[in-house]
């Protein structure tokens, strides 16, 4: 298969983060780590529309500016460390019935078609949290920026998440953004490690 760009920054900034350059190929993962408050969220956001952000991103060759806000975040999509819900049931954040792909994406992660009749209220932090990465896959995106997803998940639930991502990027050639903290998941998810230091996004060795 082509390795193809799927992402790129050209003097992209957000906050008081220095412009960044960055390209990031089909099927690569890359980690981005730093300190509490150095902007990986921030950054997160801004590539993902949601926020204020100067210079340009590119999905492909297409800049962000040419896309619908709604449109982009199919192509790009961001999860934050805890997924937000509106609706009483969890059936009623996805579109029914599931795809065979989806209905396999639960299974991955401990999951049923039962678990589409749950009220989203008897869920715990780490089942919305790992039903928002479901929901979040469900939509195909090209590009996934994941702000901490296993943050509240235990060992196990982690690894089955690591391993859903993996699978998903195997069949699409997804590219991935991973903000994470912990060395050693850095090592078996990332091909290419960043830290950001002193408001600037650095490479290092992974």
């Amino acid at each position: 298969m082509t390795v193809q760009t799927q992402l790129k920054l050209a003097n992209f900034s957000c906050h008081n983060l220095k412009p960044i350059n960055l390209q990031l190929e089909s099927g690569e993962t890359i980690s981005i780590s730093g300190e509490s408050g150095a902007g990986k969220s921030l950054l997160l956001r801004a590539i993902a529309d949601l926020i204020p952000h100067q210079g340009q991103c590119f999905f492909k060759t297409q800049e962000m500016n040419t896309f619908a806000p709604q449109q982009w975040r199919r192509q790009v999509a961001y999860l934050a460390s805890e997924s937000q819900w509106w609706f009483d049931s969890i059936g009623e954040h996805f579109d029914l019935p599931l795809s065979e792909q989806t209905a396999s994406y639960l299974k991955t992660i401990g999951f049923s078609l039962e678990t589409l009749n749950w009220d989203v209220m008897r869920c715990s932090t780490g089942e919305r949290q790992r039903l928002g990465i479901i929901r979040a896959l469900a939509s195909s995106p090209h590009v996934l920026l994941l702000d901490e997803p296993t943050a509240n998940l235990d060992t196990g639930n982690s690894l089955q998440v690591e391993k859903l991502f993996w699978q998903y990027q195997q069949q699409t050639q997804c590219s991935i953004i991973w903000v994470a903290h912990n060395q050693e998941q850095i090592q078996r998810v990332a091909q290419r490690k960043f830290e950001i230091r002193h408001a600037e996004l650095i490479e290092v060795q992974v």
